[in-house]
Parts: C-alpha cells; structure tokens; sequence
C-alpha cells in the first residue's frame, strides 16, 4: 500500500517535469559512464531509464508557489540565510510567529550548488539533463550571490539554513515543540555525495587507512584525492545524480546497476531542525558551524523526523530562533556515505512553547533533544554534544551510553519504571540505531514502542 509520505510526496514530484521531460532525464544520465568527470571531479551517474509513470502534471515547486499551507511562509535568500553556519544567541530573526502556529519553509539542498560541483546549478544539473527552468531559482540565487560569510569548502558547513524564526513566547529553559506536518519535494531528482576525508569508509592522516579497513577500501579511492590542489572542482569528490520515479501513487529514488537498477523509497525529511545553542561574534565561528549536531539540535539526521513526528528542543534564548536546513529526500541509518539523498523539500511545521511541568512534555528534552513519532519515543544520544568547541569527539560509544542514560531518564521520570526494570527493559526490548557517523560528532537514537505500554 502507498505510504501516506509517498502519496503526499507525488502530488508534487510525479508530474513535475512532466512524463515526457521526466524520461529524458533519467535516460540522459543513464548512460553517462559511472566514472565521466564533470567539473574536474569524477561523477557517477546513476539513472536507468524508469518504468512508465503515472498521475497529473505539475511545475517544479519554486519559492513562492504553489500549494503553500502554513499561517507563515519563509523562502531561502542570498541575503538572510546562512550556508554553512547555524544562528548564534542574538541573531537577527527572518520572521516572527506566534506558538502554537504553522509555518511553511522551502528548503533548499546544498547538492548542485557547492564548489566541488561548480557553484552553478544550472550548469552542474545541464550535465544530468535538466533544463534551467527545472532548477530553482532560489538555488541558483544563493549560489550566485550569498556573501553574508567569505565561503571556505575545506572549512564551512555545506548546509544551506533557513532562519532563524523568533517564536514568541520561548525563553531559556523552555522547550521548542516542532511538529512536522509535511514535507514534500521540490524537484523530481536529488544527490548523494561521497567526499574525501569523510564518511565512514574515509582516509585517515597521512593518506592512510583507519583501523577496521585497508588502503583498498577507503571510499572514495585515495588515489583519486586532489585535495592538495586547493580547487574543489579537482578533490575527486563522487556524486550520484538520483532521479525520482513514481509507482502507484509512491516516490522512488532510482540508482543504476549493471543490467537494471536499484530503486528505493523516498521518505522526506529535514535533517536539520534546531534552535540557536551557542554565542559567537561573528557569523562563521567554529562553535556554530552547521556540521555537528548540538544541544539545540541542528544536523540530527534521524530519519523518524518526517511527517507525523515531533522535535522537542531546549531553548538556549529568547525566542527559540529556529532554524531548518539539510532537507532529505531518503536516508538510511548511519548515513554512511557522507550524504543522503539531498534534496530540496518545502516543509510544514507547527511550533510550540512548552513550560516545565506542562504535561506531555519529555522532561529529558529540557535539556536534550527528544523525538517522538505515533509509534515510539525516540531518546537520543551524541556523542559531542557542544558543537566544534575545542575539537569534536566523534565516538559511538559515547553517543550510545547518553542515548542509554536519555531512555533510562525518561522511562523512570516520565512512565513510572524502576530504574534497574528500565535497563533490563530496554536490552529486552528497544532498538538503538545508529543516527549518522559522518558528521563529526556522531549520533545513537533509541527506539521504544509505545505499545509496550499499557
């Protein structure tokens, strides 16, 4: 059966190039060859031609049209958003809204647009068959002209964040509820990115192996690293064009193979939704560079954070000063590869100011993270909480005792269990799934299903 994210997901994606324009695409990258180099960089094209598609036609969704449900309406601009960076305490709000509202935000990936890729979406996606009219606007408007921050790639976070939204009524000590209500894609295709230095199969110093691998296996190939020039667009960085193909009402991300493809489902997402957690002076200080997760939030990449789930997140300063970027389209657990399958959505939130004591409220999330879906609680842990403040820990390990303690917080104080009960409990009966390893500061969520509980 159509998954409701899927179905919701298609009135926008099937028809948006259109049948006809939509075959072209997948069929002019599905026989570019898996090692073609584009912009000095190798690409790996990864498209087959798809099966037929079904439903009406619709226009890619650019700022500002369309379908647009929330009281509130944010779009990405050169000039207000940040790319690389999270807002710090203090930061001036892009909009204002009352608690308890809904806003709708348009995202926009970094994919298509970052310098290893040409800082031209227009040109970068001509490479995979898609006509300019068939990029976004704001995509090419950020690349071309955003200049709130000298733009360093060996540096700065690749994210694109929008905000931040002063919600009235927060302050220190509360918690921010962010209710997912939809997210839907903006264009039928998306990225998956693998880049030096990065991921879990990722070289170590000295052009070497981590332990666990050998030479041969670190992805990409060592030998194919040009980092040492100094230009992006010849650091040997992999990107996988992904069209999206609809079947019976669903959404799937389409990958080639020798012989046939590999087809996956869509389940759209925002990777990054958090709250202002740390004080800097200038927009691109390291303790808020947009990679690391934090106390606030942030680059969380939980996959269970779609439509139907709900964010909670301790408020760090007067109006919460949210913010959203790294929009998803699908992803794995563990995030393996560097990236998901990147791809702009437009996204609906309902946000509310929670006060300590107010029922319903996890009391773990006034001071961690929390997440909720209609199935489960989902505790969470990091294993560097605090940003890029004096290097980063990047141990899962860690990230899984914090998530452990979080569970075992929220079982005794919330749901009435005895400590010890609790922990046998959960090595009964919870999951802990690996939330990403590729941001530095990694991440572990836990899995409690609700109906265990009677």
């Amino acid at each position: 059966m159509p998954t409701p994210q899927g179905r919701e997901a298609a009135d926008i994606i099937q028809g948006a190039l259109g049948r006809r324009n939509l075959l072209r695409v997948a069929a002019a990258v599905g026989v570019l060859s898996a090692a073609e180099t584009v912009a000095g960089g190798p690409i790996a094209a990864a498209a087959a031609p798809g099966r037929r598609r079904h439903g009406k036609r619709l226009d890619i969704v650019q700022p500002g049209s369309g379908d647009i449900s929330g009281d509130y309406y944010l779009s990405p601009q050169a000039n207000e958003v940040l790319w690389g960076y999270v807002p710090a305490f203090g930061a001036t709000p892009v909009l204002e809204m009352r608690s308890g509202r809904t806003v709708t935000i348009d995202s926009l990936s970094h994919e298509g647009i970052l310098e290893d890729q040409g800082r031209d979406p227009v040109s970068y996606f001509a490479t995979k068959g898609v006509r300019r009219s068939e990029v976004l606007r704001d995509a090419v408007d950020v690349a071309e002209h955003y200049t709130r921050t000298p733009r360093n790639f060996d540096v700065d976070g690749p994210h694109v964040v929008v905000g931040p939204i002063y919600v009235q009524g927060a302050r220190p000590g509360d918690v921010l509820k962010v209710e997912t209500i939809s997210a839907r894609p903006r264009v039928p295709y998306g990225v998956v990115s693998s880049r030096h230095g990065k991921g879990a199969l990722a070289q170590a110093a000295g052009r070497t192996a981590p332990p666990g691998i050998t030479r041969a296996e670190v992805m990409p190939p060592i030998e194919a690293d040009g980092r040492s020039t100094g230009d992006p667009t010849r650091y040997g960085n992999v990107s996988v064009f992904t069209p999206v193909e609809s079947h019976r009402g669903d959404l799937y991300g389409v990958m080639a193979r020798a012989g046939g493809s590999v087809q996956f489902p869509l389940n759209p997402f925002m990777g990054m939704m958090g709250v202002a957690s740390a004080a800097a002076k200038n927009l691109n200080e390291p303790q808020v560079n947009s990679i690391p997760p934090t106390l606030g939030g942030g680059n969380i990449d939980i996959s269970l954070l779609g439509p139907g789930s709900t964010f909670y997140l301790p408020v760090f300063d007067d109006g919460a000063l949210f913010y959203v970027g790294d929009p998803h389209m699908a992803m794995g657990d563990g995030e393996v590869a560097l990236t998901a399958m990147e791809g702009s959505l437009r996204a609906t939130f309902r946000l509310t100011v929670c006060k300590r004591g107010q029922s319903g409220v996890p009391s773990v999330a006034f001071d961690y993270p929390f997440a909720e879906t209609s199935k489960a609680w989902v505790p969470i842990g990091l294993s560097d909480p605090n940003g890029s403040i004096d290097g980063q820990i990047n141990d899962l390990d860690i990230a899984m005792r914090r998530a452990t303690v979080n569970a075992l917080d929220f079982l005794e104080n919330d749901l009435g269990m005895e400590r010890p009960v609790a922990y046998a409990y959960l090595s009964a009966a919870a999951d802990f799934v690996v939330s990403q390893v590729v941001d530095r500061t990694v991440g572990v969520h836990g899995v409690i299903s609700k109906s265990h509980f009677r």
